[in-house]
């Protein structure tokens, strides 16, 4: 016979294991606001962004330092096994020889010492030094320009994202609402059924309610499941963590012309701004391109010194000059590289135009798009209206024998329908607003980087 102890235990143990899956899981409520903060700090784009930056700031201190003196130094040490020394005449007696005809001893050399330092400033280079720093720095205001866009458009991807598990919370609280009087319906129709009061039919219909509800609630569960894996990833969260989501109550309105909203998309989006650095950057890459017409001039230093055992020291044997250096091939190879330069500029100069009829649609969608959804608000409000008095009224004339099951269904799935239109209606309006903001280029001043 088993011991109580060990009887408590397992009874214990059989009590506690089906609530370890629900302790792992981790109910988090997130607003809005904490959803974006999360998602700018986990997201691999901007992060990619960030390198990008520091990448051109790099090219940038690269070009800077073009302006710094080139200092070289070298030196060698070399053995000679045998060289063959023919020294002249007028050396002869500095280096230990007699006159007189008279035969001197033979100079054995085995081993060269010697190094140099060489300095080169640069004084002018045909503007390609200056150029290349101007293209640089445009270049890399590019790039913080190109992560302002990017950071824009992380917050509207965590926007709808929000706004999908939003909207799946609201299925799911409409279908369970509706659920719970069907199956009270079911009850009271099974009820009127056993009594001779209803046909058998009426209580099937009123059953198959139910189940298409179930099935209903099952998808609107599955959806919300994804749509919380999907918002962990992007928030960088655990997989298990389930997120509570509150949209926020903003006043919906659009307060702006069409025109009014141009004038904003031309002075904030980042994109334009950043292909209008890369024309000035192009802009002076061509005039990089037409420094090789001009020749480099250098003042250059040096030192050298040299020890040969037994024949030769120096020391102290500086140097100071200008040099001058010209490529002739570059009147007739210098063109072509130009007119790849002009090219890239034209290519930009496109793409600006481009991008501007671009923003100019979207925009024009976006703004039809904000304006349609707070004005079906107001349409699907009195819709809900209607169809709760309807339901309300069929449902009368049905306890009045005035009316079918199937027009009471029918009439609680138009109510359905009218509820979960309205709760997507919301949200889609809060979407509309910021799409238009970002298509605009103010999306990001409604969510300043946390300090």
């Amino acid at each position: 016979m088993m011991k109580p102890s060990i009887v408590f235990k397992f009874l214990f143990l059989a009590f506690l294991l089906p609530a370890v899956p629900a302790l792992a899981q981790d109910i988090r409520p997130i607003s809005l606001e904490e959803a974006i903060e999360l998602g700018l700090k986990n997201s691999n784009k901007l992060k990619l962004s960030t390198a990008k930056i520091d990448e051109a700031k790099a090219i940038l201190k690269q070009a800077e330092e073009n302006k710094l003196p080139d200092v070289s130094v070298s030196g060698s040490a070399l053995y000679l096994p045998r060289p063959n020394i023919n020294v002249d005449e007028s050396l002869k007696g500095a280096l230990g020889g007699s006159g007189g005809g008279q035969a001197t001893k033979p100079i054995e050399v085995h081993s060269v010492f010697y190094g140099s330092l060489n300095v080169s400033e640069p004084i002018f280079s045909g503007f390609k030094i200056k150029s290349g720093i101007e293209s640089a720095r445009y270049l890399a205001e590019a790039a913080k320009l190109d992560s302002d866009h990017d950071r824009g458009a992380v917050i509207e991807n965590i926007i709808l994202a929000y706004t999908n598990l939003y909207k799946a919370d609201a299925a799911i609280g409409v279908v369970k609402e509706s659920l719970i009087e069907s199956n009270q319906r079911v009850k009271d129709f099974t009820s009127l059924e056993k009594n001779g009061l209803l046909a058998r039919n009426d209580l099937l219909k009123a059953e198959f309610e139910v189940s298409t509800l179930e099935l209903t609630l099952l998808e609107a569960e599955k959806d919300r499941k994804l749509a919380n894996v999907n918002m962990n990833i992007l928030l960088g969260l655990p997989e298990t963590s389930i997120l509570q989501t509150s949209f926020p109550a903003k006043e919906l309105a659009v307060d702006k012309s069409l025109e009014e909203w141009e004038t904003l998309a031309a002075d904030n989006r980042k994109d334009l701004a950043a292909l209008k650095q890369r024309e000035k950057a192009s802009a002076s890459s061509i005039t990089a391109a037409r420094g090789d017409y001009y020749p480099s001039i250098a003042v250059t230093g040096g030192l050298i010194a040299a020890d040969i055992p037994g024949l030769l020291t120096i020391t102290n044997a500086t140097n100071l000059g200008l040099g001058v250096r010209y490529s002739v091939s570059s009147l007739w190879k210098t063109k072509a590289k130009i007119s790849q330069a002009e090219a890239r500029q034209q290519q930009i100069i496109v793409s600006q135009a481009m991008l501007n009829d671009g923003i100019r649609m979207q925009l024009n969608k976006d703004y039809q798009e904000a304006i349609l959804a707070i004005r079906k608000i107001a349409v699907l409000e009195k819709a809900v209206e209607q169809a709760n008095e309807n339901y309300r009224i069929v449902k009368n004339k049905f306890n009045n024998s005035l009316a079918t099951t199937t027009e009471v269904l029918d009439a609680n799935v138009a109510r359905l329908r009218a509820q979960l239109n309205i709760e997507f209606a919301k949200a889609d309006a809060q979407v509309s607003n910021y799409k238009l903001a970002e298509s605009a280029g103010i999306l990001s001043t409604n969510f300043p980087a946390s300090k």
